[in-house]
């Protein structure tokens, strides 16, 4: 393949793993706290230092400021999908809206897509009330199409959004033309934009509400791994914690939790970054407005223009690993750096010749309807929130939110959104779920050839691949 020759002729990325470029750019990865000391009580214990838990923790305690909160991680605060992702704060809804009429009608629905959308503002709020650096700039994203196939996806994915009527959320279709004039893509026919996101660098988004939430009062232990939850009680290598309520905030780790192994699929994704780019390169890419990117491929990938000037792409490469196992420490395998470099080089030719400084992966929840999901039981004081399928940087905040006000008791809108304790399947056992997973993305990435041959329009192969997967 192309990419490998060109990977040959850079030699690689400087770093592979090491958990992400964005602990690179920070100077490398955080101090470590102190893990659990034996045996402990709190008012809520809260399972997992990533977005969602420091962000429930970061509400209670405005809410409640008296209540004592221990959030338990097995690494370090920002180790997984927070550290790790590709920094789209977006509040564009990402999931099967239908799916959540059952719960909450067309009305609860809509109530729903307002909700998320409105996170964008509240995250960059807070971030400027405590003082989080985090590279954040507003802008719009921009979904381009290269296939006629890929563009007739964007004009029915701007009709599923415009039929939701909900004018919060600004979204309209492109022409080439303009397009072209924002990123230099090569062959683009059209395009996506929508409004009111923003760019974001992940772990300094992560480190700062962590020291937020401390400075708060929290409490955050690392290096304690959970071996067991029940009401009331959280099991760990380093002792007992006994809580009035337990919230699990896991994502795409949770099926390392036992009894939890076929709740969520632990989907993996994967970024390469570039050295940062000549001024004469980004003349001629463009890309004046910092959008955050994407594309409408059936394999779809994602990018950013990074603060200091580089381009940060991502896709799936190994898109599961047997059993639901996870990656260690983000190390990227040579085959899914090379889908990484092909689409890169796809959509900016300029750049085979420039260095790859780093590559890395990490996973996300996938809910076996694909559809991100809150939940909380009032009689057992136990919750969780998470299957974001890829949009966690902005729904975490909300999920946060949500949690907070169902441990406390709080009637509020948030908790009546249909997402909150909404039933969901498990995943087939094993080798049921690698088989699938595995066949879906042959199906995506044969159906990705078969466009740019020329098809006469989106390929039903794909469709149907997705169809069987419950997406």
């Amino acid at each position: 393949m192309a990419a490998r020759s060109d990977a040959g002729a850079i030699g690689g990325p400087r770093r592979n793993g090491a958990v992400s470029f964005w602990y690179a750019d920070l100077g490398g990865l955080p101090p470590r706290r102190a893990p659990l000391a034996g045996d402990a009580r709190a008012d809520v214990c809260i399972i997992g230092a990533g977005y969602t838990g420091l962000w429930a923790a970061w509400y209670l305690k405005a809410l409640a400021p008296g209540l004592d909160v221990l959030v338990v991680e097995r690494a370090f605060a920002g180790y997984g999908a927070s550290g790790r992702n590709g920094g789209w704060l977006t509040g564009s809804f990402a999931w099967d809206a239908e799916r959540y009429l059952p719960a909450g009608g067309r009305e609860g629905v809509r109530a729903f897509i307002r909700a998320m959308a409105g996170t964008v503002d509240e995250v960059i709020r807070v971030a400027e009330a405590e003082g989080i650096d985090a590279d954040i700039r507003r802008t719009d994203e921009l979904t381009v199409a290269v296939t006629p196939a890929q563009l007739a996806r964007a004009h029915a994915d701007v009709e599923e959004r415009l039929a939701w009527e909900v004018p919060e959320a600004p979204v309209r279709l492109i022409g080439a033309d303009e397009a072209r004039a924002r990123v230099a893509i090569p062959g683009v026919l059209g395009g996506v934009v929508i409004g009111g996101v923003a760019r974001v660098q992940p772990a300094k988004l992560v480190q700062g509400l962590a020291g937020a939430v401390e400075a708060r009062g929290v409490r955050i232990v690392e290096d304690t791994a959970v071996t067991a939850i029940a009401p009331g009680r959280v099991e760990t290598t380093r002792g007992t914690v006994r809580a009035g309520a337990v919230l699990r905030c896991t994502e795409g780790y949770t099926a390392a939790l036992p009894g939890h192994r076929r709740d969520w699929l632990p989907l993996n994704s994967a970024q390469v970054v570039t050295a940062p780019l000549p001024a004469e390169v980004w003349a001629r890419i463009g890309w004046q407005g910092h959008e955050i990117l994407g594309d409408f491929a059936n394999a779809y990938c994602y990018a950013q223009r990074t603060r200091e000037g580089r381009i940060a792409l991502g896709g799936r490469g190994v898109p599961y690993r047997f059993g639901s196992r996870t990656d260690t420490d983000g190390g990227v395998d040579a085959g899914t750096l090379d889908w990484l470099l092909a689409r890169l080089h796809r959509h900016f030719p300029d750049l085979r010749a420039v260095p790859i400084d780093h590559a890395w992966c990490g996973v996300l929840g996938v809910p076996r309807d694909w559809c991100a999901t809150v939940g909380f039981d009032a009689a057992t004081r136990t919750g969780f929130a998470g299957g974001y399928v890829g949009v966690g940087v902005a729904t975490s905040n909300l999920a946060g939110r949500t949690l907070a006000d169902l441990v406390l008791g709080r009637d509020t809108a948030l908790t009546a959104l249909p997402w909150v304790n909404r039933r969901v399947r498990r995943w087939e056992p094993e080798p049921l779920r690698w088989l699938g997973v595995r066949g879906m993305y042959a199906a995506l990435t044969a159906a990705d050839r078969a466009e740019a041959r020329g098809g006469a329009g989106p390929s039903r192969l794909a469709r149907l691949a997705a169809r069987a997967m419950g997406r």
